[in-house]
């Protein structure tokens, strides 16, 4: 395949219609879509991050950090922030196309009172509670849940399991909930995904899939389970560790040194110690747990 041939094969253009870009009075590149603004932040740190700002008049130039409000998860760069706008405004174009009831309704919950509801459709409906919520659904409903995922009792919270919902009754939600919902799926439930799709999920597709490889992997292993900073030795981080990174009361903690600047590139799942390369520590602890410890004195 040629390279112009691939490059005409490339994800599609994003849908900007509809939405105002503009240069913040500080400097933030920011997006208005309909009554919600959103800008690319820079912590002091360096890193960037999504945040957001409702019903705001008057220019886009015109407004500044304290404008905004929020941390909805961080931005690589300008190309990544425009995206994740386009995600937004093709978001609301589609919430506007369904028929959903916003109102409120006297139930008790598994996780309280409900306060506020969202009927998405006959027998489908989303509560909200003080502290939690989810989704409710009638046993008809219910029934079309695939068996794999499919609950014994018709409550589907909100974190991750109203994923199946949207899984199973993907008219009544939005592209950008769609997406969301298989991701959750993947990281939540991958054998249940695996067996529904009838395809292996590769490594970095699921997070709960790499964290079982990674156990399992590193089962004789010592993984890290507290680090601080060294006093005693500059540019060392002094680490404790367990064999597979439990962290049951009878473990076999350890000790050890480990660079600073190697600890601070450790994988998602932990630090795995190298003991070619990583000597047990008997010193001095920066740890207070560990301060008049026999070794650890």
């Amino acid at each position: 395949m040629t390279a112009a041939l691939q490059s005409n094969m490339a994800a599609p253009t994003p849908d900007l219609s509809g939405v105002e870009f503009a240069t913040s009075a500080d400097g933030m590149p920011v997006a208005r879509i309909d009554d919600l603004v959103l800008a690319m932040v820079t912590s002091p740190s360096g890193f960037a991050f999504l945040a957001s700002a409702v019903f705001v008049r008057g220019p886009l130039a015109g407004l500044t950090r304290a404008d905004f409000i929020g941390h909805d998860g961080r931005v690589a760069d300008e190309a990544e922030f425009r995206a994740r706008v386009a995600d937004t405004a093709g978001h609301k174009r589609d919430l506007a196309k369904l028929n959903r009831v916003r109102t409120r309704m006297s139930a008790s919950t598994p996780w309280g009172g409900s306060q506020m509801v969202v009927i998405y459709a006959d027998g489908i409906v989303a509560h909200s509670t003080a502290g939690h919520g989810g989704f409710h659904l009638s046993a008809d409903r219910n029934a079309k849940i695939h068996p794999l995922l499919r609950k014994g009792t018709p409550w589907y919270e909100e974190d991750c399991e109203w994923a199946i919902v949207a899984l199973s009754f993907p008219d009544l939600f939005t592209g950008y909930e769609r997406a969301a919902a298989e991701k959750t799926i993947r990281n939540t439930w991958p054998d249940e995904w695996e067996a529904i799709h009838g395809a292996k999920l590769t490594e970095g597709e699921s997070w709960a899939k790499d964290r079982r490889t990674f156990d399992q992997r590193h089962v004789a292993d010592f993984v890290v389970t507290s680090a601080i900073l060294s006093d005693q030795h500059p540019g060392m981080t002094e680490v404790v560790a367990v064999v597979g990174g439990t962290r049951k009361s009878e473990a076999d903690e350890r000790r050890f040194l480990v660079p600073s600047d190697e600890y601070a590139g450790r994988g998602r799942f932990g630090f795995v110690i190298d003991p070619d390369r990583h000597a047990e520590y008997h010193g001095p602890s920066s740890f207070i747990g560990w301060r008049g410890r026999g070794d650890g004195s």
